[in-house]
This record gives structure tokens, C-alpha cells and sequence, in this order.
């Protein structure tokens, strides 16, 4: 028999038929296969192929035949991601704010190269969510890669930030003043990255959206702050600060109708401890960053939810309540 030009890769192109051909539903008989080869200039007895395909489970592919009328028909089984596990991924990249349409659309095909051709296309979904607004910052999978290789080297980072403007711009914030900030985490907050570091000049913790961060470098500098990170809990400190935005920390006192029990433990876990107050009501203490988003995230709950101390939070609330009787004239 002779042979075909890309006799070296063989084996290689055997996998690759495997892999895209075959699946629990979908099989391969051994003139499919060798038909397959040939399309790739590869010619092959079927004595050889029977070898080849115990060779592949070297490669991690584990290839299994089963009887079919006369003959056998082969197919791959035991792939290292399922198609549920795989369904949930797509899954999560459609509906994920932070990556953007282009990347998106770039992860689940390389997700799609880990099935056959036909399971991929069940990966080829659509997840609505609404009022669901794509990230537009290209660059933001970059900037945590290089936020992340910078607290690995223990070194300061650079940048600049910016917010957008009434005119859609981008506008760098300070003027373009380079921050210099010492990272020490990663926060995930309402579908957004937030990088959490010690700036020094400040003396202070604080934390900025990775997708609204520019011109990240890093520094020859140490990283400084290692003492006020040591104690801090992470996922404390994200689930106190309502969107992120810093404020006075407070341990506030709740009055909550019974019916919002959910709603309190989504938003700051079970081990809060809930001391019913009468038949209806229950009371909370809660450790937060008081700011104008925990007010309004308060203000959203109505008259079911009511702040009952410290006084100086109180106090707030009932000057937020001045401001927007005055603004609406109600």
C-alpha cells in the first residue's frame, strides 16, 4: 500500500477524528475511519489502526469499540469535561458583564474544541439577561494578568484611571496622574474586578475597577501594606462595601420584616445572627461601609426595613430623606 504524504502524523490525525467525529451518540466504523485518514493524505491498514487507537489512550484519549452488526464501530468516551460542566461554562461567559462580546465569543469556541463537532453545537447558546451591558475594555483580561503577576512579585503597580463622560468619553481621572498602589487582591463585586491595595501616600485600603484601569505597569518598588492585609478578610470586606463604594464602617442595627429573611442572608451570609424583635420583625447587626449605596440599597426595601441605630447613621438617613423631599418637592 503506499503511503500518503502525512504518514508522520498518523497518529495525530487519528486523534483529531476521534475527538471531532465521535461521542457517546456518535461512532466511527474502522472504513470510516480509514476514509477519514485518507482525506488527510494518511493511508493505513486496519491492523495498524487497532494499535494506534490503544496508542491514544497515552495521549489521554480513551477510545472504546462496541459491537455493530457484523463488525465494530469505535468512539471516544471519558472526556475531560462533560457536557453539563461545559453547558454551565458557556454559560456563565454569555451572562458575565465583565468579559466582552469578542472575548466571549473567542472562549467558547476554544470550549467547543473540547467536544465533538456535534456536541458543539449544543454549546452554541444564548443566555438573555436582561438590562445585560458587555464590558467594552478589551484589555482588562491583560490587567488582571499583570495585577496578579505583580502581587506574585511582590511589586508596586502604575496606572491611570478614568471614568466615562457625558459625551461617552473616556477621561482620565486627576488630571492622567499615574497612581501608584500597592495590590493585594482581587475582588469580585456586583459583575465587576475590583483591585483591592494599600496606598501609602493615603495611608490607606482602598480599591479601584480593573476594567476602568490604564496603562498598568509595574513597578521596581516593594509592595507596602502587608500589616493592614494580614487581618483583613476579603470577602468581608466586598460584602460591607455596597458596590464598592467606600464609607464610614459602621456595625448598624436592622429592623427587617420577616418575609425579607432571604434577602438578608443573600447579602450578608448565614452566620449573621437573627434575634426576632415581635411576631413580624426580627433585628440584625450588620458590620458596612456606610455610604450613599448602602442608604439606597436600605431606601429599596421600603417601610420593611428599618435602620434603628447607631444615632449618626440614623441621622443620615433622615438628612438623605430632607435632600430628596427637597429635591422632588414631595
Amino acid at each position: 500500500m503506499p503511503k500518503g504524504q502525512n504518514q508522520k502524523l498518523k497518529l495525530y490525525y487519528l486523534a483529531k477524528i476521534m475527538l471531532e467525529k465521535t461521542d457517546d451518540d456518535h461512532y466511527l466504523t474502522m472504513p470510516e475511519i480509514l476514509e477519514a485518514l485518507r482525506s488527510y493524505e494518511v493511508t493505513a491498514d486496519r491492523k495498524s489502526i487497532y494499535t494506534d487507537l490503544k496508542d491514544l489512550e497515552h495521549l489521554g484519549i480513551e477510545v472504546e469499540g462496541e459491537p455493530w452488526g457484523r463488525s465494530y464501530r469505535y468512539h471516544v468516551v471519558g472526556r475531560q469535561f462533560e457536557m453539563p460542566e461545559l453547558k454551565l461554562l458557556v454559560d456563565a461567559i454569555q451572562s458575565s458583564r465583565f468579559i466582552t462580546a469578542k472575548k466571549s465569543n473567542e472562549l467558547i469556541r476554544k470550549l467547543e474544541s473540547l467536544v465533538s463537532e456535534y456536541e458543539a453545537r449544543e454549546l452554541q447558546r444564548q443566555v438573555y439577561v436582561s438590562g445585560r451591558i458587555k464590558t467594552m475594555n478589551e484589555s482588562i483580561y491583560y490587567t488582571v494578568d499583570a495585577i496578579y503577576s505583580a502581587i506574585a512579585s511582590n511589586r508596586k503597580i502604575l496606572f491611570q484611571y478614568f471614568q466615562w463622560n457625558a459625551k461617552k468619553e473616556m477621561e482620565l481621572r486627576h488630571g492622567g496622574a499615574v497612581y501608584k498602589i500597592s495590590p493585594w487582591g482581587l475582588a469580585w463585586d456586583n459583575e465587576n474586578y475590583y483591585l483591592v491595595g494599600y496606598d501609602s501616600e493615603a495611608d490607606m485600603i482602598k480599591h479601584y475597577r480593573v476594567d476602568k484601569m490604564l496603562r498598568i505597569r509595574m513597578s521596581d518598588e516593594e509592595r507596602e501594606g502587608r500589616e493592614r492585609f494580614r487581618g483583613l478578610d476579603m470577602a468581608a470586606y466586598t460584602k460591607k462595601s455596597f458596590g464598592m463604594f467606600g464609607g464610614r464602617e459602621e456595625q448598624v442595627k436592622l429592623l427587617v420584616h420577616n418575609h425579607l429573611a432571604g434577602v438578608i442572608i443573600d447579602r450578608f451570609g448565614k452566620d449573621i445572627m437573627m434575634i426576632p424583635a415581635d411576631e413580624e420583625h426580627f433585628t440584625v447587626h450588620v458590620d458596612v461601609a456606610v455610604s450613599g449605596q448602602f442608604i439606597s440599597w436600605v431606601f429599596s426595601l421600603g417601610d420593611e426595613v428599618k435602620i434603628l441605630g447607631p444615632e449618626p447613621v440614623v441621622e443620615q438617613v433622615h438628612r438623605e430623606i430632607r435632600r430628596l423631599t427637597e429635591q422632588y418637592g414631595v
